[in-house]
Order: C-alpha cells, then structure tokens, then sequence
C-alpha cells in the first residue's frame, strides 16, 4: 500500500470512528421502560397529609437546596438520622419511615437529593461528587445532633456506601443500607434492575470513554430512564444525566469503598425484593474484611422496606441498635480473615 493510500485509509478510519462516536451520544440514549407496577403502586397508600414542610440550605456553589425535618419525640433527642431517598424520587417518599424514626426519639432529616424534587435541576447535576459535598454542606450549615446515622434505600443506599468509603466518612457513626444498590455487574443486581431502569449502553459507553480522556462536556446527556408511570414522571425524575447516574450510587469499584468504610455498616433487604437477589447481600458485603450484618426481612418487597410495618420497626431498631431481630433471616459476616 503506498503512503498516500495508507494515510487516506487512515484518515477515512478516523472520520468513521468520529461518525460512530457521534451516533452513540446522539442517539445512544435511554428508552423510557414500561411502567414497573411493583414500585409505583405501593406509595398510592401512603398519607402525606401530615409531610413537614420544606426547608432550606445553601451548597457551596450558592444553590439553595431542600430538606424535610421531623422533629424528635425525645428531648434532647437520641441523635439524628439523615435518610437519603431511592433513584427518581423525592424525600417524600421516606415520610412513613421519618415519622417512625421521629416517633422513636431521632431528630430526622429527609433531603431531596440534588437533581430530584424541590433541589437543583431535576435530572442531573454539574459534576460527579457534587452530592457528597452537598451532603457535607448540609451537615455544616444544619448541624444534626450526634450521633448521626446515615440511612439510604435503594440508589440512596449505593450513595450511602459510597459516602462510608469517603474521607468524610466519620461525619456519621453509623451508616443503614436499605437494599442498597451496588453495581450493576455485582450478584445483588438481576439484568435492567428487575425491569426498573433501562441504560442507553451507547451513549454511556462512548462518555466514559470520554471522561477518561477528561472530557466532560457532555455529561449532562441522559443516560438512565426509570419505569415510573405517567402521573408520578410528571411529578419525579424519569430520567438521570450521566453524572447523576454515576455520583447516585457507589463508585464503579465498590469493593473499594466497603474496605475504606471504618463506620459500622447494617444492611437491610426484603425477602420478596423485586429489584435486587436478597440472598446475594451477605457474599457482597463479606468483601468488607470485617462483620456487616445483613438482615433479611420477611414477605416485604422492595418499597415496602420503607412502608411495610413489620419492616420500618426492623429499620428502627437496627438504627436503635436495639433490633428485636427475632423471625428475620440474618447473616452476620465476618471478615475474610475469619
């Protein structure tokens, strides 16, 4: 092949490559997946008549963002619990398990997470890690009593782990994964989260391999869509940017993270869990190379470890360190060592 030949070969190669990247940010998005029953309908029950009313904090870049507080049943109260709502939700829907935790003497406080409800720019966020430091800003400005427990369900609980594994970590003594989401290639996690999501694999494709190259320019894209039905997208988030995606969980080596956490850790997970393998969490957290226990709640699904009573006292009292765990399947892990 003669020079020039080659070196138009190459360019034709690079044209196509840039071809193929653009058709994969630009249509390489997320579809909206079927409305998943199982998540939606549970919160058509709850009673949000009583909700506290939304308060105010200010983050470091000067965005004003939003939390709910439930006041204590004790005075002084016996600590504080920070409860960090699941993936396109709002920190409404963590008010029956608020008022339980409030009822049980915790001062309690319920953000939106930045991108979701009454915080930000629904659907995304500037950068990733922007959530750990408004995470932090809260706990400056706000000063939840001690000892503070930092409880997360579902993408809430990733971002919970991922916060124990930080260097910021010892701002809670102690940290509640309710059916946390690890990674969607560790055994916890069946294909499309049990239907609930759909990923435009493409588009996330081509944009780590962007940021790789430390291009974050277009980060703001969708990446992820959530099964939520018609009435509740208009009023939650159907759909995260790529850094949303990737700040609203543990980071891609979560092993990592659950070796760096100091804190105790309790996890939590429904039996009938539609989203997660229930019994895949106590090989997951064995990883940690020191005991996390995992308990089992049964006959409760995945929303209904927020809602479902039997569920919410088994929360309370992990948080209490007072659980009657009397009739839940439990796994007490112990270090690899062990």
């Amino acid at each position: 092949m003669s020079t020039e030949l080659h070196a138009v070969v190459l360019v034709v190669v690079f044209l196509a490559g840039l071809a193929a990247m653009a058709v994969a940010l630009i249509k390489g998005g997320p579809r909206q997946p079927p409305p998943l029953a199982s998540i939606n309908e549970p919160f058509k029950s709850v009673d949000t008549s009583d909700l506290p009313p939304i308060e105010r904090y200010s983050a470091r870049d000067n965005a004003v963002l939003a939390y709910r507080r439930y006041a204590s049943d004790d005075t002084p109260p016996r600590g504080s619990a920070v409860l960090v709502h699941g993936s396109s939700a709002s920190g409404v829907s963590m008010h029956t398990l608020g008022k339980a935790l409030a009822a049980a003497g915790y001062a309690v406080y319920v953000p939106d997470v930045r991108g979701h409800g009454a915080s930000g720019t629904k659907g995304t966020i500037a950068y990733i890690g922007q959530l750990e430091d408004d995470l932090s800003d809260f706990l400056d400005e706000v000063q939840p009593a001690v000892p503070r427990t930092l409880v997360g369900f579902s993408a809430g609980g990733g971002f919970a782990l991922r916060f124990a594994g930080d260097a910021r970590q010892m701002a809670f003594e102690h940290y509640v994964l309710l059916a946390p989401f690890i990674h969607q290639r560790a055994p916890t996690t069946p294909p499309s989260v049990g239907g609930w999501v759909h990923v435009g694999l493409p588009r996330v494709i081509m944009l780590v391999i962007l940021n790789k190259l430390r291009i974050t320019l277009f980060n703001h894209l969708p990446t992820v869509a959530y099964a939520l039905a018609p009435e509740a997208a208009a009023k939650l988030t159907p759909q995260y940017s790529y850094n949303l995606m990737q700040n609203f969980r543990p980071h891609d080596d979560y092993r990592a993270d659950l070796t760096a956490a100091r804190r105790p850790i309790d996890v939590l997970v429904g039996a009938d869990d539609e989203a997660f393998h229930a019994e895949a969490f106590a090989d997951v957290f064995a990883q940690a190379g020191r005991p996390v226990p995992v308990t089992i709640v049964p006959s409760v699904g995945h929303i209904g470890l927020t809602l479902d009573p039997a569920a919410v006292d088994a929360v309370v009292g992990v948080v209490s360190g007072k659980a009657n765990r009397a009739g839940l399947s439990q796994a007490h892990i112990a270090s690899a060592a062990e």
